[in-house]
């Protein structure tokens, strides 16, 4: 795996003390008509506001098109792609963090659904060392969204269902928009079954088991009507992955070892 190429830097923000890595994966399938947009659109946010170092890796989960060539061929700094022979957003996630030298990983949908502004919050807990992984939120208070009243109640739904029968603490498990400190994502990944996308769910259910911190942040967030999520698939893939999860609970096989808290000091220093 080729070394991250990193920005320059020139940045509307002065310098941290110490040098800090943030690694964005943009996990996509036949998205060659909005990638290169949305990608540069991307690199310019992250290259004006974010005052730290970052690699933007696109990973193209087995597409059919051309969208391989066209992440190949983008011409920008600090940005590579990975090809996956399988598709799988849970597949393509664990294969970029498990690698990653980043400080903090993070990923977000390549339709950029959610505001770019959240991202620096989204972010800078992690860093600072105040918590272990970050999301997105589009059901905390001060959010913002616009979507259709079927995807509204179908999340609305799902994660009610999460915290009366997982009792989870989250408030939204399938937003796009999520990070982590890697050392602690790497920690829970050989624990977390799903490829897909009940990764996410299972990953955060499993990050609060083993009682690490979960930072919110309400997001502005508008939905993509050329959105490729089967909302009927993915809710029974998510109703079994709840399932399995709780056989694994009562089994006692759904843990891991994390680093202790006190790691958290090296990263505010």
């Amino acid at each position: 795996m080729s070394e991250p190429i990193l920005f320059p830097r020139e940045r509307r923000f002065p310098r941290v003390p110490s040098r800090r890595l943030v690694e964005v994966v943009v996990p996509v399938y036949n998205e060659e008509r909005v990638l290169e947009r949305s990608i540069r659109r991307l690199h310019a946010y992250l290259q004006a506001e974010l005052p730290y170092d970052f690699v933007i890796t696109i990973a193209d989960n087995a597409s059919t098109d051309r969208t391989w060539d066209v992440a190949t061929r983008l011409a920008l700094p600090g940005v590579r792609a990975v090809h996956l022979d399988e598709k799988g957003r849970g597949r393509a996630l664990r294969r970029v963090w498990s690698a990653s030298a980043a400080d903090v990983v993070a990923y977000m949908d390549v339709d950029l659904s959610t505001d770019l502004r959240g991202f620096l919050p989204l972010v800078m807990p992690l860093l600072s060392g105040h918590s272990d992984l970050a999301i997105g939120s589009r059901l905390a208070r001060g959010a913002r969204i616009v979507r259709g009243p079927k995807r509204e109640i179908i999340s609305r739904c799902y994660n009610l269902l999460l915290r009366t029968a997982m009792r989870a603490r989250f408030s939204d498990a399938q937003c796009g928009f999520k990070a982590a400190r890697t050392e602690i994502v790497q920690a829970l990944l050989p624990a977390v079954e799903d490829e897909e996308w009940f990764f996410d769910t299972e990953l955060l259910l499993l990050a609060e088991r083993v009682g690490l911190r979960v930072h919110e942040v309400p997001v502005d967030w508008t939905d993509d009507p050329d959105s490729r999520v089967d909302i009927v698939r993915t809710a029974l893939d998510d109703l079994r992955g709840m399932a399995r999860v709780r056989r694994r609970i009562r089994q006692g096989r759904f843990s891991a070892v994390v680093p202790s808290p006190r790691a958290s000091v090296g990263l505010a220093a």
